[in-house]
């Protein structure tokens, strides 16, 4: 299974909405840094699929220049 960045997002907020319920600051710190790395990921791996969009484009307009 291939991950997506919405499913990368939806454990996000799940983790900003355990920090809002949780009553330990351990907690709270845990599932905040978890948030944290769910969102990392997403972006990274959004910004890998807007390369491989781009490096796509481009080897197309190689190929056919009338691609643009």
């Amino acid at each position: 299974m291939s991950a997506t960045s919405d499913f990368y997002l939806a454990r996000a907020e799940e983790c900003a909405r355990d920090a809002e319920k949780a009553a330990l600051a351990n907690v709270r710190d845990r599932c905040l840094r978890s948030e944290e790395a769910w969102r990392a990921m997403a972006d990274r791996l959004i910004s890998n699929e807007a390369a491989r969009d781009r490096n796509a484009a481009e080897k197309a307009a190689l190929v056919d220049p009338a691609v643009e």
